[in-house]
């Protein structure tokens, strides 16, 4: 089992672990799957200072993590929103600990004093993983996601982390 920074040969991996969440509505606002191609720029994005990192087992990419600038302004560069993703076979193990965990102690290397959370209010198993983790509610954008003509809140979990 290895947490390690993600490279290209990962993105089919990553994108098709994304593409199991959109159906149940509790994890992302896409509505249909999405492809490798249409992720590229999204993973480019991704610098050593706002790393994507893959959680792997015996070769086999089981989760990723990854970390995105808040608003894009410099008086934000500490704060930083982290999103996680589990394939659903190993949803329920603990993994989720393991990558919040490795999460919080890799953010002190890359200058990160605050982690946000963008959680569906009613995705509540994230929403208590975070915070079992010290994170606090700091908001609430009630129905701000339309799926399936169904309103969806989202909740802001944050932490300070020094």
């Amino acid at each position: 089992m290895t947490t390690r920074l993600a490279n290209i040969d990962d993105l089919p991996a990553i994108v098709a672990i994304y593409n199991e969440t959109i159906a149940s509505r509790m994890v992302t606002a896409d509505t249909e799957t999405v492809s490798v191609e249409q992720k590229r720029t999204w993973f480019e994005s991704h610098t050593q200072q706002r790393p994507l990192y893959v959680y792997e087992q015996a070769g086999k990419v089981l989760a990723w993590l990854s970390y995105k600038s808040f608003y894009g302004r410099p008086a934000y560069d500490g704060t930083v929103e982290i999103s996680i993703y589990i394939t659903s076979l190993s949803q329920g193990q603990g993994l989720g600990k393991k990558l919040l965990h490795f999460a919080q102690q890799q953010a002190k290397f890359l200058n990160i004093e605050v982690l946000l959370a963008f959680i569906f209010s009613h995705n509540i198993p994230s929403i208590k993983l975070f915070n079992k983790f010290g994170y606090q509610k700091w908001g609430e954008l009630p129905n701000v996601a339309v799926m399936d003509s169904k309103y969806y809140s989202l909740t802001i979990l944050g932490k300070h982390l020094g």
